[in-house]
């Protein structure tokens, strides 16, 4: 394998762990992308199908890890489906403004829900800390499994 072919690998490593992080970067793809990139420069040796699937298998993890802990973490506080709903409509909606957007827009997202089901903004003040709290627990999900995907690809390439 030539110098630049590993050279983009390794950036599509290093960017996929910054975009596990960073909204706007699909990290855990790119990461996806730079194994499958190496696979077919090397002809599926030491990295093959068997690898591709464990890495695909994490990485949809990933994904949805992201935006499930959202929904999990409105719901935990005591929120209903109304807020949950709120949370998730707030995250989408806050990634227009990242990155303090995807941390303020599932906070007010289940407020919003939580206040037209309720009627008490106390409440749904919890509710909605519930679901900021679960954006962080999503994005250190995230970052985890990003660090895992890397560390898999390594030690496959370095076993040989």
């Amino acid at each position: 394998m030539s110098i630049l072919l590993g050279g983009l690998v390794a950036v599509l490593m290093l960017v996929g762990v910054v975009g596990a992080v960073v909204p706007g970067i699909p990290g855990t793809p790119l990461i996806l992308a730079g194994a499958l990139i190496y696979a077919f420069a090397t002809d599926w040796s030491p990295v093959g199908v068997p690898q591709l699937a464990i890495l695909a298998a994490l990485m949809a993890l990933a994904e949805i890890a992201g935006y499930l802990s959202v929904a999990l973490g409105a719901r935990r506080a005591g929120g209903s489906r109304w807020a949950v709903v709120g949370a998730l409509v707030g995250a989408f909606a806050g990634l227009a403004f990242a990155p303090i957007g995807l941390l303020v827009g599932p906070l007010v997202g289940a407020i919003a829900g939580e206040v037209l089901r309720t009627r008490r903004l106390k409440d749904s003040v919890t509710t909605g800390i519930g679901a900021a709290t679960g954006v962080i627990v999503g994005a250190v999900l995230q970052v985890s499994l990003a660090l895992v995907m890397v560390a898999l690809f390594a030690w496959w390439v370095w076993r040989g």
